[in-house]
């Protein structure tokens, strides 16, 4: 059974930093591109990072600058680490897994809650 554990949600202060992790198990993980989503209740969900298998990054717009992904293969496990939060980062966050950055996942988590008050 492939699972994935999303972690680290918080509630933080504008301008903070919280780091998610993502912990995949029953998969391949080396053969899978691990991506960090988001959504808001009554709002569509936003993708956030993604790292593929051979480490190449992509971010929205939105995050540029301010989020990083990274990926430890030997732990199985994806980070988002997040700094200079702002309210409207505020969010439920989940990690997914697929075949590639860019087209829709296979395998998702569940979520972690990010709450940044201003």
């Amino acid at each position: 059974e492939v699972q994935l554990q999303a972690s680290g949600g918080g509630l933080v202060l504008a301008g903070g930093s919280l780091r998610l992790s993502c912990a995949a198990s029953g998969l391949s993980f080396d053969d899978y591109a691990i991506g960090w989503f988001r959504q808001v209740p009554g709002k569509a969900r936003e993708a956030v990072a993604c790292i593929d298998k051979e480490g190449s990054t992509y971010y929205a717009d939105s995050v540029k600058g301010r989020f990083t992904i990274s990926r430890d293969n030997a732990k199985n496990t994806v980070y988002l680490q997040m700094n200079s939060l702002k309210p409207e980062d505020t969010a439920d966050y989940y990690c997914a897994a697929g075949a590639a950055c860019g087209v829709e996942p296979h395998y998702w988590g569940q979520g972690t809650q990010v709450t940044v008050s201003s």
